[in-house]
């Protein structure tokens, strides 16, 4: 009996043991995917993956790796994101800048572990600041480097000659890829922003309420005083320092069937009540007004602590006639325009807050899609034109970017902004066909020819 005991339970033994190892011999390793990466910065970048099989046993341990070769390993920098099948995310930090990264996600089991196929990175170059030091050092960035097409050079350089420009200049993360100067002009020499510079007055503006010496919603009088325009009492104290920032005054833009910059008090007329009518108008000058008494200092010394000095540019205001114009030097032009690029900052120093700045480069009323705080905007489904109140649909540069923001001076003073490709184009000169207030067909074929260079 004894003897029947002992043989089943050596059978018993043998069955579960036999069971056991047959288990672990069905178990493999996971199957998985690493998922593209997305959301790349300079330093940081996402990707993941999805465990679609355990292999026949619990994933204890998953994540992605990375490194600057091929085939990364959980040896090399990794995440660890959880356990278990399905997919995952994974935050990757702390990458070095311009930089290729071969990425693979991972998951252990018992039997060991497995590895995605392998995807590619590469980290955003880091955002270039000339130095405020009065030199001339500026970093370049050539075509090559950026695989851009050589052959569309020249064509765009001829047109640009042809169309009486005196400089023009492409800034990629702050950096020069082209600079060329025509005509007699050179990087010394000034040039006036016309309409151009009225961005110049938006961002002042802005710096001037976040030090807390005004509100762009307060009425202008509360900051000049009444009897600026030759509107009734109750018409005037309509207007706000928006409604100049935004060209919605209501004040009219003709002057005894003329267009008009003057701006003494004969001249503002009533024409619609604030808010309700855009007419691009010299009045938004008024604001310069506002700023200096509401800081207790003249224009040009605020302007030039505040904003001049802080991005290292050159240049000073002018009166001409009824008009305030700045002159400076194209790279004067392009500092201010890198400022913008990144959101009214300037290598990590706040010049006026992202709020306004945001406000500025967004719609601002619903009349004119196209105008924020005294920039134009591309991309929007209808735009005004200055001396006219026809609205024409579509974007105002149906070639250029759509999400692009500019500066538009009179005989075609540019300064074009574009956050996708991190790029900031100036051009200054001459006008390029007929005189124009702002807006005119240089710009649709110019965009033609700068597309070119990057397609």
């Amino acid at each position: 009996m004894r003897n029947l005991s002992l043989l089943l339970f050596l059978f018993v033994s043998l069955s579960w043991s036999c069971s056991s190892d047959s288990s672990s011999a069905e178990a493999t390793m996971a199957s998985l995917t690493t998922t593209s990466c997305s959301v790349t910065t300079n330093s940081t970048t996402v990707s993941g993956g999805s465990i679609s099989a355990d292999g026949g046993a619990t994933i204890t341990q998953r994540g992605v790796c990375w490194s600057m070769n091929h085939n990364p390993t959980t040896a090399d920098s990794k995440t660890t994101d959880g356990s278990g099948s399905g997919s995952f995310t994974s935050n990757i930090t702390e990458l070095i800048p311009n930089t290729l990264y071969y990425i693979r996600a991972y998951a252990i089991n018992s039997v060991g572990t497995a590895y995605g196929n392998e995807v590619t990175c590469t980290t955003e170059e880091t955002m270039y600041f000339p130095p405020n030091d009065g030199s001339s050092t500026w970093e370049t960035k050539s075509l090559a480097a950026l695989s851009w097409n050589q052959s569309a050079v020249q064509p765009l350089l001829d047109y640009l000659e042809l169309k009486h420009t005196k400089s023009f200049i492409i800034l990629v993360n702050g950096r020069i890829v082209m600079e060329n100067y025509f005509n007699g002009h050179s990087a010394t020499t000034p040039w006036y922003w016309a309409s151009a510079g009225k961005t110049l007055t938006s961002t002042v503006t802005g710096i001037a309420e976040q030090e807390g010496f005004l509100n762009i919603n307060n009425k202008v009088s509360t900051y000049i005083g009444t009897g600026w325009t030759n509107e009734t009492l109750a018409q005037e104290n309509l207007i706000t320092c928006k409604n100049l920032l935004s060209m919605t005054s209501g004040i009219d833009d003709y002057v005894g069937g003329v267009y008009s910059d003057d701006v003494t008090p004969s001249s503002l007329n009533y024409k619609a009540d604030a808010g309700t009518r855009w007419a691009y108008s010299n009045v938004y000058v008024k604001l310069q007004d506002v700023v200096a008494n509401a800081t207790g200092q003249t224009w040009s010394a605020y302007f030039n602590s505040k904003l001049r000095d802080k991005l290292g540019m050159t240049g000073s205001w002018i009166q001409s006639g009824n008009n305030s114009v700045y002159w400076s030097t194209t790279r004067s032009m392009a500092r201010f325009g890198l400022m913008a690029l990144n959101n009214g900052k300037w290598n990590g120093t706040t010049i006026v807050n992202q709020n306004y700045f945001t406000a500025a480069t967004t719609t601002s009323q619903n009349i004119n899609l196209s105008y924020g705080y005294l920039w134009w905007l591309n991309g929007k489904a209808s735009y005004h034109m200055p001396q006219v109140q026809v609205e024409f649909p579509g974007s105002i540069i149906p070639t250029g970017p759509n999400d692009m923001f500019m500066a538009l001076g009179k005989n075609d003073q540019k300064i074009y902004v574009i956050p996708s490709k991190k790029m900031v184009v100036i051009r200054m000169g001459d006008a390029a066909d007929s005189e124009n207030l702002a807006l005119s067909d240089f710009d649709e074929t110019l965009w033609e020819k700068i597309v070119a260079l990057y397609q």
